[in-house]
């Protein structure tokens, strides 16, 4: 971006007090105010630095549009939109959060691989620690943001904003009733393989559902359960690996998630099945 220069005053301009004329000494000469000399005071104590001397920079009126940002929610970016354009799971809120990802293990990982990434500490509870070993491992064994508890024993996080928490619930199809529950700066991940008789209560009491490939027959249930358009039920059965169909109550999005190298090297490629 191009940027104009101005050049600042000197003397007693430069620390941001004007000069004034001196009336009283009848010479016309300029002196600094009482403000400024309590101003050179003070720096001169050790209260402040001198500055640099060097000239303002300022922008003309045709160059501020430059200075636009992106507004948006921030999070975890867990793919990229039919357009594109980077998807982004907003998982640290001050707010209860619930998530349902009905789909594969593989997806559930590299989520929580992202959410440790940006901060959050992870707790995962499962029934099958084995598949959660390599991973807890290769971030420090539980010293860098991720944890792996078996089922039910979860103990309090102590999220806060500071600190947030994603708890991930990995417990098989019929997944018992969580100790630790969403609260405010700590969302809950539940997985599901595939669609269970209990995956109609998740999904009302979730305020996002993710679903990967299904059967036909799941997908119409599905449909029926979250009122679904006939194209998205049509395409559930149809969805390649790392496709996931993200519902919330004012939005649907298809997402692909794309591995970065690294998780490649230890997740491996996607996948929809376990």
């Amino acid at each position: 971006m191009t940027a104009t220069t101005t050049q600042t005053a000197r003397g007693a301009g430069a620390y941001g007090v004007p000069p004034r004329t001196d009336a009283s000494a009848g010479s016309g000469r300029t002196a600094p105010d009482a403000g400024g000399r309590r101003a050179r005071g003070s720096l001169r104590s050790g209260f402040g630095l001198f500055g640099p001397r060097h000239g303002r920079h300022t922008l003309s009126a045709d160059d501020l549009d430059g200075l636009a940002l992106p507004i948006g929610d921030d999070g975890v970016v867990i793919g990229v939109d039919a357009e594109g354009q980077p998807a982004v799971l907003g998982l640290n809120r001050p707010t209860p959060y619930d998530v349902v990802l009905i789909g594969g293990l593989w997806t559930a990982q590299v989520l929580a691989l992202r959410a440790a990434a940006t901060g959050a500490r992870v707790a995962v509870e499962t029934g099958r620690p084995q598949a959660w070993t390599q991973m807890m491992h290769a971030m420090g064994g539980g010293q860098n943001g991720l944890s792996v508890y078996d089922v039910g024993r979860v103990p309090p996080q102590g999220a806060s904003a500071g600190t947030p928490v994603l708890v991930v619930r990995d417990c098989g199809m019929r997944p018992p009733r969580g100790r630790v529950v969403s609260g405010p700066w700590q969302s809950v991940l539940t997985l599901l393989p595939y669609l269970s008789p209990v995956a109609p209560r998740l999904v009302r009491q979730a305020r996002l559902v993710g679903v990967q490939r299904i059967s036909p027959d799941e997908a119409a249930e599905l449909g029926r359960a979250m009122g679904l358009p006939r194209a998205d039920v049509d395409a559930l059965p149809t969805l390649v690996d790392g496709v996931t169909l993200w519902c919330s109550d004012r939005d649907r999005q298809y997402v692909t998630t794309q591995p970065t190298d690294a998780e490649v090297g230890l997740l491996g490629t996607p996948r929809r099945m376990d």
